[in-house]
């Protein structure tokens, strides 16, 4: 094994640990960005509809500025509106979001970006609903430049293990999974957890993974083994318990998840975690498992508000910017400010996007995005 090979083997390794104890996130989040390379990383979300977020963890991000962002620049930050377009799992530079020229004039930019000598940001997104995404981004110094083919290579390479870490994470607390509790823990979940050795056989079942075999949906025991119905998943599933078996090398740049189809159209997703290095191997200590996997219904991906819009009305990204930033900020005056671009520009697009949409004031167009956004979002 090449001594790159070795290193992207050992950060995995550290990845999935951190899915058992979120306590080794920052340490983690310290090694992906110097992997990556860049000065600061973070795990963090965004909401669309009300123009907030939050930080679930980060390193080397000025406490001051962390702050502020959440407070006052989110709003102004373009990537909070035009990231919602991006797909999940693939890497996004702010010159994929927006010509680098426009980025440079916002206030968002002068403001924050640039009094922390940041020059750019890799962004990837982890999960996404209708009105908010949850991102892993490593952020560029000026010392490391713009965000290059070998700085998203790399980001492809380890970002389908942290989105296993980070929804496994969600799906159960292992911080009290200790070996003498861990079955009691896990007959907790929701979601369906069973413990696997090589060859697909159930060594531990919680009470949620029972009830799944007991319906025969998504999964059934055949011959012993834990089976899926659709032929595709099956065979998928067999190959991640097997590279489980080999630890963290093994599993390589596999996918994040494997798709369950069940009965009635109903999807549910599979994550498989290797038990057999790490930290991780306290949750088999009382077990001969090599695997643990989480099934749970998947959700529904519904588009935001304004992507819908966007994709109804064939809105430009700078239209969609100057609709989002209406919406937020009233008048042209301000508009023009906070993107950094001139109240003629911001007239233009405002032509435009009243042309599109069939309205004729700004009120309107904030009442057709209110419209578009639903009740049950809170």
């Amino acid at each position: 094994m090449t001594s790159e090979a070795k290193l992207l083997s050992l950060l995995i390794g550290d990845i999935y640990d951190a899915a058992i104890d979120a306590s080794r996130w920052m340490e983690v989040l310290d090694k992906l960005r110097a992997y990556v390379v860049g000065a600061a990383a973070s795990l963090y979300s965004k909401d669309a509809a009300s123009k907030s977020g939050g930080v679930l963890y980060d390193i080397n991000i000025d406490p001051t500025y962390k702050a502020s962002y959440f407070t006052e620049y989110i709003k102004l930050d373009p990537s909070t509106v035009s990231m919602f377009f991006a797909k999940v799992g693939e890497p996004i530079s702010t010159a994929d979001l927006m010509p680098y020229e426009e980025f440079t004039a916002t206030r968002f930019y002068k403001e924050w970006v640039r009094p922390q000598k940041l020059v750019d940001a890799l962004n990837v997104i982890l999960e996404k609903s209708s009105t908010s995404i949850a991102l892993f981004a490593v952020f560029r110094h000026e010392r490391d430049g713009l965000v290059d083919d070998e700085t998203r290579e790399r980001m492809r390479l380890i970002i389908p293990h942290v989105r296993r870490a980070v929804l496994i994470g969600k799906l159960v607390d292992f911080k009290t999974a200790e070996a003498t509790s861990f079955a009691d823990t896990l007959d907790g979940l929701t979601a369906g957890m069973f413990l696997l050795d090589a060859a697909g056989r159930v060594v531990h079942a919680n009470t949620s993974g029972l009830a799944m075999l007991d319906r025969g949906t998504p999964l059934r025991p055949a011959a012993g083994k834990l089976a899926a119905a659709n032929a595709a998943a099956d065979q998928a599933l067999r190959e991640a318990f097997t590279a489980a078996a080999s630890g963290d090398a093994a599993m390589g740049t596999r996918g994040i998840a494997v798709p369950l189809p069940a009965q009635g159209g109903v999807q549910y997703v599979a994550h498989v975690l290797p038990l057999t290095a790490g930290a991780r191997r306290q949750a088999n200590i009382s077990y001969s498992a090599v695997a643990a996997m989480f099934v749970h219904q998947a959700a529904l991906n519904s588009p935001s508000p304004l992507e819908t819009i966007a994709r109804l009305y064939k809105l430009t990204p700078s239209e969609l910017r100057v609709l989002s930033a209406v919406v937020d900020i009233s008048g042209v005056a301000a508009v023009a400010d906070a993107l950094g671009i001139s109240e003629a520009t911001v007239k233009t697009h405002l032509q435009h996007l009243f042309e599109k949409t069939g309205t004729r004031r700004q009120i309107d167009l904030a009442k057709l995005v209110a419209s578009h956004t639903s009740p049950l979002v809170r």
